[in-house]
């Protein structure tokens, strides 16, 4: 390895293997008993179980043939969809899993945060994990405590320091566990999507924290759906697409670019129109509150045979969600959040955003919610909306950039009815305000 390269991969590839259970037609009990003889048999004959000739196993490659190189004191944004093998690749270079094939060459102590708690054990307190973990980087006992003031006050959890961390709330979880990775001066920093469970300002906390540690000249390795973050904090970025690089490169911009078309490709292709569906029929996560089943953007008399994924700027674009509530809240907060193609947050809009009495009922079962972008808004550009919910004041259920339900579209046309203006206007928002004189 090159003196200032400090990870190198070359021809990376992580494969697992997946069984398939087959899938019968309800059958009466004689039908049962007959094809379970029948199975049986043949079974024999192959020398197989009966279990396992009713399954199949497939290979999955979660990575495949992914080579790069960073070098000392780099900040490098991994970014793809939900899938696409980002935190495979993490628990690579983290050293918790082993390659399929290829090989990684890392040079220095690494720090992981892949997800609350990692490395944490929850019997223990908080102090007692502080240095458990400084151990398992290596560090002397003296080097932990000449930095444990200072991961507690960042962690915030002083109170809390000496109790068992299996009672920490999952915020507490995570505050503690970037402070220790963070502090300890490893000469490599992973982080993954973490940062979604903690609130705004922890969250602005970490990013100046992983700046920090950057300008330290250590080396940072940061995957986060938020674009925004990525372009402020990285200097490169791997753009990873099924399993494979699809874009390698210095320019952060570029990167996020191509993996926005990517996006908006895939969406367009896999549903032909302006939609998302959960396609467990689980809905977007784990059941918490609310199940989201559908999200999908229309305009008025739309013509089917445009672009899958363009929407003009002089009608109003109507959003709608659909889904289920498991369990009824008075603090059950949904709605969306809408970003330009390089992930800046234009607005968040929410069904309590209005009077009280107005709000949509929250009672448990299935239910369609209906909100409208007005026209004349939103400039020519690509765009991507995003499903939201909370607990009001409380915590997230659906947070955002945290890969919930999303749709990029674009805007085209209908920008103002001037002569004047030929072309795009500037700016990322295009309405058409009425402007009057006194005097007329």
């Amino acid at each position: 390895m090159s003196g200032d390269v400090v990870i190198r991969a070359e021809g990376l590839g992580k494969k697992y293997l997946i069984q398939h259970q087959e899938r019968q037609r309800y059958s009466r009990l004689s039908e049962v008993a007959v094809g379970a003889a029948k199975s049986a048999f043949r079974s024999v004959l192959s020398g197989l179980s009966s279990a396992e000739a009713a399954t199949s196993v497939e290979e999955f490659w979660a990575l495949k043939d992914v080579s790069f190189e960073i070098k000392s004191g780099e900040v490098v944004g991994i970014i793809g969809r939900n899938g696409a093998g980002k935190s495979t690749l993490l628990k690579l270079l983290s050293r918790i899993t082993e390659p399929t094939s290829g090989r990684i060459e890392i040079k220095g102590r690494v720090a992981s945060l892949l997800e609350v708690g990692t490395g944490f054990h929850p019997e223990l307190t908080g102090r007692d994990n502080i240095f458990l973990n400084g151990s398992i980087l290596g560090m002397s006992r003296a080097e932990i405590r000449s930095k444990f003031d200072e991961i507690v006050a960042f962690a915030e959890v002083e109170r809390f320091l000496d109790t068992p961390i299996k009672r920490y709330s999952s915020g507490m979880y995570m505050r503690l566990a970037f402070a220790v990775a963070a502090h300890l001066e490893p000469e490599i920093l992973i982080v993954d999507e973490v940062l979604a469970v903690g609130d705004a300002a922890f969250q602005r906390k970490c990013l100046g924290k992983m700046g920090e540690v950057a300008r330290q000249g250590r080396t940072v390795l940061f995957v986060s759906h938020n674009m925004n973050a990525i372009e402020r904090l990285c200097g490169r970025a791997i753009v990873l697409q099924q399993g494979s690089v699809s874009h390698l490169g210095d320019d952060v911009s570029a990167a996020i670019a191509v993996y926005l078309r990517e996006s908006a490709r895939q969406d367009s292709s896999q549903s032909g129109q302006l939609s998302w569906r959960s396609s467990t029929g689980q809905g977007s996560s784990k059941v918490d509150h609310i199940r989201i089943d559908e999200m999908s953007l229309d305009q008025p008399a739309r013509n089917t045979s445009e672009h899958a994924i363009e929407l003009s700027n002089d009608s109003p674009i109507r959003v709608t969600l659909s889904g289920e509530i498991i369990e009824s809240s008075p603090a059950l907060n949904l709605g969306m959040a809408l970003y330009t193609s390089e992930g800046e947050l234009l607005f968040w809009s929410c069904t309590t955003d209005s009077a009280e009495e107005s709000w949509p009922s929250s009672a448990p079962g299935p239910f369609t919610l209906r909100c409208e972008i007005p026209a004349r808004l939103l400039n020519e550009g690509a765009y991507r909306i995003e499903y939201i919910s909370s607990l009001h004041f409380q915590r997230w259920v659906q947070a955002p950039n945290s890969g919930g339900p999303a749709i990029d579209f674009q805007i085209r046309g209908g920008l103002s009815d001037s002569p004047l203006w030929s072309a795009v206007r500037p700016g990322v928002l295009a309405p058409v305000l009425q402007w009057i004189r006194d005097d007329q």
